[in-house]
């Protein structure tokens, strides 16, 4: 049996030309060697699998070698890879910069690719310092690291930092397409975008996908054979789902997200896909962003196609939907209700405006109509009569009775009519109501001629009472205790009414309903004269206020014994 070499190592790039989609860092290596312009720390930073190690081991190749990068010569013995994961103690270090003074049997340069730096720990980073800084003249350090944020800063400002970036979905598949030729493999499109995308920017995981559906599939290398290995929904899943959604066909759809439930998936990764789905129908509606889906040609048709038949307004709509449900799908505890209560808000959006467009002036839809045989004829306004003796009239074409026109209702002089009827029941209603009762008593009585009649102590003080006992039987029990409170006394101008009351919420509460109580007032008393003044006695107030101890003493006045009882048992105030 042959041994298996994988793609990964196989096809590792040895010079900078075949590094996938970090041209930007690799011309910069390359002049920095051919102007001997070269840092002697470097650190290479940046996500898995995009090349920090291979660029490391190929710069560190081509130093030797003057830059010639076909140079037959093997500098290896001049290379040393130290891991930090596993050799990460300050002796690691120590050991590393006692081999550092030796200068290198051949060559110019001696090559210390460190990978994983920042696993190394703060007492080995603090030992390498002033190595780091001040290295001989023949050594060059290469750090690689995908946590940049762990290193301290002390070794950052020494070094020279390259970052390297995902690489593109475009570049990864062109580059699994140039290896899927090598090895004969007959590889669709589709199939390897769906690699290049699940690698997420790493063309060592690109790779290694690329392997395992090769073993599953064979030489032929097709869409299905690799949604179906990979475990991923494909872009069929979702241009059915969005049909279904734009012919509001809610059933369909949830049988669709049941089966693709059985098939393993989670409801989580399906409402998450959806968006996406959706975001890239909305990039296809206008030229200008549709280089921005990263799709194969074949499927960008197909995004083409059915963006035509989605509206804008749409597709915002169904993106913030989603994005919602995948918002809340973690916390929810019926997370598959969550998603299907999603697809049919989805299904809904273009069947609510379709619908009631034409059926507004219908009271019962006009469907219904159409299927007894009847035609629905809009109601109109009714005209009024023209004659005022009519008490009737017909329209023939209506077929129905036309009121006659109504009365004006004319009041007596003096007395304004509300413009707008208000209910009852508002605080609006019952402001208007007090509204007009005030102008009503402005108007009708002449202020000039007011009865202004003498009264006695004895006569505000009968129709007081009675004022009390009245709102007592309307149930305003409240106000009749507080009127209780003090008597009123008639000053000596013979016109003003005097109360006291304990308390400033009794006055407002009086004040509140003076006008109820001055206007019983005045007309039992037949003087318009009669005003009202109320006083707040802060003494009045403490009698009804006690505090603990006067309590005690006041029944200690009443019972002396009750000073014994509390000596007897020991007890507090």
């Amino acid at each position: 049996m042959e041994h298996f070499v994988v793609s990964a190592r196989k096809y590792r790039p040895q010079t900078f030309k075949d590094v996938v989609g970090q041209s930007a860092i690799t011309n910069t290596l390359l002049n920095a060697i051919e102007n001997n312009h070269l840092a002697q720390a470097l650190l290479f930073t940046g996500p898995r699998g995009v090349g920090k190690t291979t660029c490391a081991r190929i710069l560190a190749k081509m130093i030797n070698s003057e830059g010639n990068e076909n140079s037959e010569e093997d500098y290896a013995f001049n290379i040393f890879e130290l891991d930090a994961a596993s050799n990460n103690s300050v002796d690691d270090i120590r050991n590393l910069t006692d081999q550092v003074r030796i200068p290198p049997q051949v060559g110019k340069y001696k090559v210390y690719i460190i990978d994983e730096v920042h696993m190394l720990s703060q007492a080995a980073f603090n030992a390498f310092l002033k190595t780091l800084e001040e290295p001989p003249k023949h050594c060059i350090f290469i750090l690689a690291t995908t946590e940049k944020h762990k290193i301290i800063p002390t070794i950052l400002s020494r070094c020279q930092i390259f970052d390297f970036k995902r690489i593109t979905v475009k570049d990864a598949k062109e580059y699994l397409k140039y290896i899927a030729e090598e090895q004969g493999v007959n590889a669709e499109d589709d199939a390897l975008h769906i690699i290049a995308q699940k690698a997420d920017g790493a063309m060592r995981d690109a790779l290694s996908i690329f392997d395992r559906v090769v073993s599953f599939s064979g030489k032929d290398l097709t869409r299905q054979a690799v949604t179906e290995n990979l475990n991923v929904l494909d872009y069929e899943t979702y241009f059915e789902s969005t049909d279904l959604i734009l012919d509001n066909k809610i059933p369909e759809l949830l049988l669709q997200f049941n089966k693709t439930l059985a098939k393993g998936f989670d409801g989580h990764h399906y409402i998450a896909g959806l968006a996406s789905h959706f975001r890239d129908l909305l990039v296809c509606k206008n030229p200008a962003t549709i280089e921005l889906l990263e799709v194969g040609e074949d499927t960008k048709k197909k995004y083409e196609n059915q963006a035509t038949k989605s509206s804008q307004q749409f597709l915002i709509q169904a993106i913030n939907l989603a994005n919602d449900c995948d918002l809340k799908y973690r916390s929810s505890k019926n997370q598959r209700l969550l998603v299907e209560l999603t697809l049919m808000q989805l299904a809904s959006i273009t069947f609510d405006g379709e619908k009631k467009k034409n059926s507004r002036r219908y009271i019962i839809p006009p469907s219904y109509f159409r299927k007894k045989g009847i035609t629905p004829i809009p109601v109109k306004k009714p005209v009024e009569a023209s004659s005022k003796n009519e008490t009737q009239k017909v329209n023939p074409e209506l077929k129905q009775f036309v009121e006659p026109p109504k009365p004006k209702i004319v009041l007596e002089k003096g007395i304004a009519s509300a413009k707008k009827r208000t209910s009852g029941l508002s605080l609006k209603s019952i402001r208007a109501k007090k509204e007009h009762e005030i102008k009503q008593l402005d108007v009708v009585v002449d202020e000039e001629n007011l009865p202004k009649e003498p009264f006695t102590q004895e006569e505000l003080t009968n129709h007081w009472n009675l004022f009390v006992n009245e709102i007592e039987a309307k149930g305003q029990f409240n106000l009749a205790s507080i009127l209780s409170i003090d008597k009123p006394k008639l000053a000596e101008d013979g016109v003003t009414v005097k109360l006291t009351f304990p308390n400033a919420t009794n006055k407002v509460e009086v004040e509140r309903q003076s006008y109820d109580l001055m206007s019983y007032l005045r007309k039992s008393l037949n003087n318009y004269d009669i005003n009202l003044d109320i006083t707040v006695d802060e003494v009045m107030e403490k009698k009804y206020a006690y505090t603990p101890i006067e309590k005690y003493e006041k029944l200690k006045e009443k019972n002396p014994n009750i000073e014994l009882l509390r000596k007897a048992f020991d007890l507090d105030v």
